[in-house]
């Protein structure tokens, strides 16, 4: 699971087997290890929600998934889910999560689990 971060966006990529354990156990964690803490991330299925939402608690962030999206995801050509999260003084935190996609240029970066790249000419 690959995460981006830029001022009021964040951005999930996940691989194939990435998509379908969160389709099969509804939670999909990682972390980033520092000297004195470490940084976690992670998405969270439920049935509460409508769309993306997030919170941020304890150096985690988690982003919760409606259900239903999560459980239908590994078997349809739905690349992700967006939602701009309203946030108090009329600030929005933007949220995505997608599948990986193989990447179209070179990279040393394993993609082996990763989604074929819908532009990808023969």
């Amino acid at each position: 699971m690959k995460i981006r971060i830029k001022s009021n966006s964040i951005r999930f990529r996940l691989t194939k087997s990435e998509v379908s354990k969160l389709a099969t156990t509804g939670y999909l964690e990682e972390e980033t290890l520092f000297p004195n803490n470490k940084f976690i991330y992670a998405l969270q299925g439920t049935d509460q929600a409508n769309g993306l939402t997030a919170s941020f608690a304890n150096n985690k962030i988690t982003l919760f998934i409606p259900r239903s999206f999560i459980t239908e995801w590994p078997n349809n050509s739905e690349v992700g889910i967006e939602n701009n999260m309203l946030l108090p003084e009329n600030n929005t935190l933007y949220l995505l999560i997608e599948k990986d996609f193989v990447c179209l240029d070179e990279t040393a970066e394993d993609q082996s689990d990763n989604y074929e790249n819908p532009d990808k000419t023969c």
